[in-house]
């Protein structure tokens, strides 16, 4: 007996060490009541009556619970530890030709760094020289290396995987995209949802109702009969009524499912934004640089009768290789040869095209408005019906061809139309785009609500009115899209190193650009928002049936103490369930 007693004394003792004293400056600090308290005044009451065993079990098995919602909290954050895991320790900076190790938490923007294969970039850069491929999966989630060349932007986290870079940084070791990401995933964890302030709301009256019902019970239980049981039973009310489970049913599921959503590269800002998430039934795209790659490629050439394409392509890529034009670089990047042959002459007219002089001919390269189709009138006009823009090019006055160049859809971007399809979602398609070219495209796409030729200020008032008939999220990635994001039930920015404006104006950010994020996103906060609500509601339950057992005497202070306790843990692992990622489809 003297041992069992001494057993009980040192898990009363430790487990009431971690919540005691918190409970306390909490009360007398904070001048504020706590769940804490609850426990603290069941325990000394049990032991003042000789229920040294139930308060042993009360303040060992809270213990434990504190103990796994701890856990639970540090396993949500295991994404946001990984990340910042990328980072390398340090970084070869090339100085006067030589190379120089210098920690990764010193470099400035505008040094040249040598990344050798099989290195991690330690912040984010351009490429100065040299090309190879980049797997940027652990950020972006993207399974397939981004081949890089001069000029490309690389982001910090990514690894080398062929040839020796050169890369001139643009951010500091301690400040890019990857320090920037992990800053929202802590914004994320400290920001509770809604519903965790409506807990907080159900907690801030029922800890003093709770201990004005256990005074009562205690005092008019007294007055009528055994002043003993009574005082127990008030002991077992104060137990059987503490919102200890509510407390934790929504952080330990906002916090692990905001941790499961980064490491599939899907950052939320707040447990608000998350749980808003999880109701979307709309999702309105922004095109150019979201559903599109925005970088216009050839698509399409139709040539006068006896001419080859590729000869069309290399005449025009002759003149237009004096051009910055982004159509320019569309058609250099489709000429059949590497190095165009030498134009002279090379004059350029703003807003109509250029002229050059080709092999002892003058090529005009332009606009259909600038240079008459002639024999291919019905040809451009075709083109120009898929939303394609066209480009004319002639010889000394005849026409030899026409160019098609279009800013094409992302390759995931049908598929992606397709799953929000299925999970019951509706999908619009916004942009300052002219009519022609934003109705071709949202064809592809499987769109079929087009709003064409929109200004930010349109885009905006449009996702309102989205949000006033179901919850709606905004799709974009540039500054023009910033007051439709900020005013969208979610804002979703694509591409963390994109638009400053965008990610902050966003309540989600993806890492990446891939669209199929996107369905696996809202299914991941829909499973979350399922989790949260059973929470809740087994929270509230197990308050509703302890409470009368308790007052009625059917149950013993012992047995309130199991089942409450063990409900804690049973809510904690559902809400764990939340930090599992979705299976992806690609």
């Amino acid at each position: 007996g003297t041992a069992a007693l001494a057993a009980y004394w040192a898990g009363l003792l430790l487990g009431a060490a971690t919540f005691v004293p918190g409970a306390l400056t909490r009360l007398f600090v904070r001048r504020k009541l706590g769940i804490g308290l609850l426990m603290t005044i069941s325990a000394v009451g049990a032991v003042l009556l000789g229920y040294v065993q139930e308060a042993a079990a009360l303040a060992f098995l809270y213990a434990i619970a504190e103990a796994l919602e701890d856990r639970a909290m540090d396993r949500a954050r295991g994404g946001l530890r990984s990340l910042l895991e990328l980072v390398p320790d340090t970084a070869t900076v090339l100085v006067g030709g030589s190379r120089t190790p210098v920690p990764a938490r010193e470099l400035t923007a505008g040094q040249l760094l040598v990344l050798s294969p099989g290195e991690r970039l330690a912040t984010d850069g351009v490429v100065a020289s040299g090309s190879s491929a980049l797997d940027t999966s652990a950020i972006t989630g993207e399974s397939i290396p981004v081949a890089v060349a001069p000029g490309d932007p690389v982001s910090a986290g990514s690894i080398n995987t062929s040839a020796v870079l050169e890369i001139t940084t643009t951010a500091a070791g301690t400040d890019n995209s990857l320090t920037a990401i992990v800053d929202l995933v802590e914004q994320a964890q400290a920001v509770k949802g809604d519903r965790a302030r409506l807990a907080d709301r159900i907690a801030r009256p029922l800890v003093p109702g709770v201990l004005l019902l256990a005074l009562a019970v205690g005092v008019i239980g007294s007055l009528l009969g055994d002043p003993e049981t009574w005082i127990t039973r008030a002991l077992v009310v104060l137990v059987a009524a503490s919102p200890c489970a509510l407390a934790i049913a929504v952080p330990v599921t906002v916090v692990s499912a905001i941790g499961g959503a980064s490491r599939f590269g899907v950052v939320i800002k707040s447990g608000a934004a998350f749980e808003r998430l999880g109701t979307i039934r709309h999702v309105a795209f922004d095109k150019t640089g979201t559903l599109t790659r925005n970088t216009p490629e050839v698509t399409a050439v139709v040539t006068s009768p006896g001419l080859l394409e590729r000869e069309v392509l290399a005449l025009a890529a002759a003149v237009e290789q004096h051009s910055t034009h982004p159509l320019a670089a569309a058609i250099l990047r489709a000429s059949p040869t590497p190095t165009p042959a030498q134009a002279t002459g090379v004059a350029e007219l703003a807003g109509s095209g250029m002229t050059g002089e080709v092999a002892g001919g003058i090529i005009t390269v332009g606009s259909p408005r600038w240079i008459a189709p002639g024999p291919l009138t019905a040809d451009v006009a075709a083109l120009e019906a898929t939303g394609q823009t066209v480009i004319i090019v002639a010889r000394d006055g005849e026409v030899l061809g026409a160019i098609g160049v279009r800013d094409e859809l992302r390759a995931e971007a049908a598929e992606t139309v397709r799953a929000l399809h299925e999970q019951g979602i509706a999908v619009s398609m916004l942009t300052g785009d002219n009519a022609r070219t934003a109705h071709a495209l949202a064809a592809d796409a499987g769109i079929a609500d087009v709003h064409a030729e929109l200004r930010p200020e349109d885009k905006a008032r449009l996702v309102a009115e989205f949000a006033l008939s179901a919850p709606t999220a905004m799709i974009g990635d540039g500054i023009n899209d910033a007051p439709a994001l900020a005013g969208a039930t979610v804002g979703i920015a694509m591409g963390a190193t994109g638009s400053d404006a965008a990610i902050e104006s966003a309540d989600v950010a993806c890492t990446g650009h891939d669209l199929r994020l996107l369905p696996d996103a809202l299914a991941h906060a829909r499973k979350g928002h399922r989790i949260i609500t059973q929470n809740v509601g087994l929270s509230l339950a197990i308050i509703a049936v302890l409470v009368p057992l308790a007052v009625t005497g059917v149950l013993s202070f012992a047995a309130v103490v199991l089942v409450h306790e063990l409900a804690e843990v049973v809510i904690i692992a559902n809400g764990l369930r939340a930090a599992r990622t979705p299976k992806q489809r690609w």
